[in-house]
């Protein structure tokens, strides 16, 4: 008997779904992760650069001699002169970048920097004030003034901007900040104009410089700094919520005001504590977050601490800059950022990417 044997059915084939394209980009987390050890490693170079470069240049040998206690040779300078400065414009340049970061998500504005709600017109018009009312001579006595100024401008503005419907909306923020800037310089050029001596004094310290600090300065502003570094970081998922628009954010949990106020007091430590220990210097808060920002994506979570490293970074590198190219001289760090910066701001505004930071 023959059998033949059929399949019950028939076969059906099958096509497998073609293989995804390998991903051009690497996992994002783990390129943010490598900006970051980028910007610890360029941090440690420019601390290095600070402590080894100047009027003379000092090698790394003895460097690290001078750190270890040492008392030969050039190890009273570097203890004694450099170490102080380069720790001061450590701690101003992380809080600047921190603070150009916060300050531009709380705004929602790209020209955003910690001069863009008052702090530093307060600062600069507090340090006249004291130099022609009461007679302030050093540095070390400007920076209570100064603090304590950008801290009230800050929130003057903050209280205006907070004013009428909808509260601290970032329109009304800005807008309040340039009115109580515009207000402040004003009275700061009155001030200065009306006095020689104040002249004299002022513009020395409002052209922005770590030289002639001391290690008590870095360390009296050192909790204000900290605190402020410390409510930045922690708003920053709040940050990212508020980029969405205040609308969504409200219907995802944030208190809107609440986390813009604490962004706001943020930027007053931040800016207040590096104005009063350097001057207004300029551009690093407000360049910094942008340069980060093309390597980190817009995630706050990542962008406000890599800001701090960037400013830290730009702070110390410009004060290197400034010994070298005016020996046996020095140009003023607030001048070399500036110089720097004014490029870079160039550049984005030439390519387009100076948008509300939304995502």
């Amino acid at each position: 008997m023959q059998v033949s044997l059929k399949p019950a059915a028939e076969e059906v084939a099958v096509t497998a779904p073609p293989p995804s394209p390998p991903s051009k980009q690497p996992p994002r987390v783990a390129a943010r992760a490598v900006v970051a050890v980028l910007l610890v490693t360029a941090v440690i170079a420019a601390v290095c650069a600070s402590l080894a470069i100047g009027t003379k240049s000092v090698p790394l040998s003895d460097v690290l001699h001078a750190i270890g206690g040492g008392t030969e040779g050039d190890a009273v300078v570097v203890r004694e002169l450099r170490m102080p400065r380069t720790f001061l414009g450590l701690l101003v340049g992380l809080a600047l970048g921190a603070a150009g970061a916060v300050a531009q998500d709380i705004t929602r504005n790209p020209l955003g920097d910690p001069g863009l709600i008052g702090i530093s017109a307060g600062g600069a018009f507090a340090v006249a004030v004291g130099i022609g009312a009461f007679g302030l001579t050093s540095s070390y006595e400007y920076i209570w003034f100064a603090f304590l100024g950008g801290a009230l401008a800050g929130l003057l503005a903050y209280a205006v901007g907070g004013t009428g419907y909808g509260g601290a909306t970032p329109a009304k923020l800005a807008l309040a900040g340039a009115a109580v800037t515009v207000l402040l310089d004003a009275g700061t050029n009155t001030l200065v104009l009306l006095d020689v001596r104040t002249l004299d004094q002022y513009r020395f310290w409002a052209v922005g410089s770590l030289a002639g600090r001391d290690a008590q300065l870095g360390l009296e502003l050192l909790p204000f700094i900290v605190v402020g570094l410390v409510l930045a970081v922690g708003l920053s998922g709040r940050l990212n919520a508020l980029a969405l628009g205040d609308d969504l954010a409200a219907t995802l949990g944030t208190r809107v005001r609440t986390t813009r106020l604490l962004g706001a007091l943020a930027v007053i430590l931040l800016t207040g504590a590096a104005v009063a220990a350097a001057g207004p210097v300029t551009f690093v808060g407000l360049v910094v977050p942008h340069v980060v920002r093309a390597f980190t994506g817009p995630d706050a979570r990542w962008l406000v601490p890599c800001s701090a490293l960037g400013g830290a970074t730009l702070m110390l590198a410009a004060d290197v800059v400034g010994r070298m190219v005016a020996r046996p001289g020095e140009l003023e760090a607030g001048v070399v950022t500036a110089m720097l910066g004014a490029p870079f701001l160039a550049a984005l505004v030439k390519r387009g990417k100076l948008k509300e930071h939304t995502r």
